[in-house]
């Protein structure tokens, strides 16, 4: 093994390597950190390199053209050998990353490692998690079928919602004023080489100021942090209570990252990869595009808000949560740092946790979403099929066949995406209907394409029966007129 010592003797003496390997895997840590509460710092870093190996072997066959990146999807999961399991292991490995770095921000939250001299270290672990979920949000976006193309379409009408900068940001993000060709080839840059070399670089520096401060010292209730005397007193416990790193701490770090990659794995060949779905087609506009799992709580919180709130929310709520956050240890770095001295930490992330499961729960099922069977095995209620001339029962059929049940309710029956139809009537004026159906509003869709003018007046004189009995439909007030009863009568009415 001369030789090999020669080689290793020679790369030594130029890299001068071994001095600050040795001090950093031999540095002291306080003994009881080698906890299992410590491990979802190093297992993020880990799926971080298996995002990064996984994702350079993906970029070899994928094709980041708007023709071609579908087709190359299918090339991986059909024809490669294992391309399938590459691409299940890349995509289930984004999901436990934002997962595994939600908890080890939750942890150090809950620990407070972000007090002094920490503060940094916990700002840096901001912007990590924010491009840990912009890996996540373009790589959705990769799989360019329909999900991805109309998701994509929903994040620049948010993006252009930002007052005076909005379109400037969405011809830089979309490379134009629509998805087109230029777009994948922008966010397959994002999401290859600008994201994840900002993760390589701001976890690195992470890292670093881990071992240059230390490992957060266990919170001892009643150990009270002063930026006068914590540094002295943390070396004086790392000296008296102090245990090398490796091995006396980084087993469990191993250990658990091991049982994440197995998990990582087992989901992959279980569960398998992640879409695609259909051809992205701009043409069909009945669909329901859904964010990945960890983005549905947002999808969630805009389908329940009323329309007049979802611009506010979206402009203020994210500047004011991720402004908190960085500010935190800024404002809070001093004092307590045990969670059972501090219950309104506790509280808080409780509050949160519950809130994310209840809205990530609401995202799977969404009570908003079209019934596909509403339409086909229940017929319009007699009560409304009595009562309607010719053209309502022609508008009847095409309310049918065009499976506008899907998304309404009608007697009780149908889906909840849009208002119960029972009587809408009463709240839309004819003008106000035939408006709604050709260019949509709110989350429904444009069907100006999709009918043919006598379908329109027909489905407006049916949606003009739909109002309760003895009760006017509404009326617009410019048009009204005075009958020769004496009586504000409208210029056309369901019964007349």
């Amino acid at each position: 093994m001369h030789w090999l010592k020669q080689t290793y003797d020679w790369f030594e003496r130029r890299l001068q390597l071994e001095g600050p390997i040795k001090e950093t895997v031999l540095h002291p840590v306080p003994k009881n950190t080698a906890s299992w509460w410590y491990v979802f710092g190093s297992a993020s870093f880990v799926l971080l390199m298996l995002q990064i190996a996984t994702g350079i072997l993906l970029a070899i066959v994928y094709v980041p053209s708007a023709g071609e990146a579908w087709n190359s999807l299918q090339v991986l999961n059909q024809q490669l050998p294992l391309g399938w399991f590459l691409r299940a292991m890349h995509g289930w490995g984004s999901n436990f990353m934002v997962a595994v770095v939600l908890i080890h921000m939750a942890q150090v939250f809950l620990f407070g490692a972000y007090k002094f001299p920490r503060e940094l270290t916990w700002i840096l672990g901001v912007f990590l998690l924010l491009m840990t979920l912009g890996m996540a949000f373009t790589g959705q976006v990769m799989r360019f079928d329909q999900d991805a193309y109309w998701g994509l379409g929903i994040g620049a009408s948010i993006v252009a919602r930002v007052p005076f900068v909005g379109g400037a940001l969405v011809n830089l993000l979309l490379g134009g004023p629509i998805i087109a060709g230029p777009t994948l080839t922008r966010f397959f840059a994002l999401h290859v080489f600008v994201i994840p070399g900002l993760m390589l670089a701001f976890a690195g520096l992470h890292i670093w100021m881990v071992i240059v401060l230390g490992i957060n010292d266990w919170p001892m209730p009643g150990r009270i942090v002063r930026r006068s005397t914590y540094v002295q007193e943390y070396k004086e416990l790392t000296h008296k209570e102090g245990i090398p790193f490796v091995p006396g701490a980084v087993w469990k770090d191993m250990m658990f990252s091991a049982a994440i990659l197995f998990a990582v794995a087992l989901c992959a060949t279980l569960l398998g990869p992640f879409g695609p779905t259909g051809v992205p087609d701009p043409t069909i506009i009945q669909t329901v595009p859904k964010p990945d799992f960890f983005f549905l709580w947002i999808y969630t919180i805009l389908s329940f808000l009323p329309e007049n709130l979802e611009t506010p929310f979206i402009l203020i709520a994210p500047i004011v949560g991720i402004g908190f956050l960085l500010a935190l240890p800024l404002f809070a770095g001093e004092g307590e740092k045990s969670w059972r001295r501090r219950p309104i930490a506790v509280l808080s992330i409780t509050v949160l946790a519950v809130g994310f499961a209840v809205c990530q729960n609401l995202g799977t099922y969404t009570p908003w979403s079209p019934e596909m069977q509403a339409w086909s095995g229940d017929t319009v209620p007699v009560r409304y099929v009595h009562t309607a001339t010719p053209l309502g029962r022609q508008g009847q059929i095409v309310f049918q066949e065009k499976q506008c049940r899907n998304c309404h309710m009608l007697g009780g029956v149908g889906g909840q995406r849009g208002p119960e139809l029972d009587g809408v009537a009463t709240r839309l004026t004819y003008d106000q209907l035939v408006h709604q159906v050709l260019q949509g509003g709110g989350n429904m869709p444009a069907y100006g394409k999709n009918l043919s003018p006598p379908q329109v007046t027909a489905l407006v004189s049916f949606l003009e029966t739909l109002h309760p009995e003895g009760q006017r439909p509404a009326q617009d007030a410019s048009q009204r007129y005075i009958s020769s009863s004496g009586e504000l009568d409208p210029p056309h009415s369901a019964s007349q």
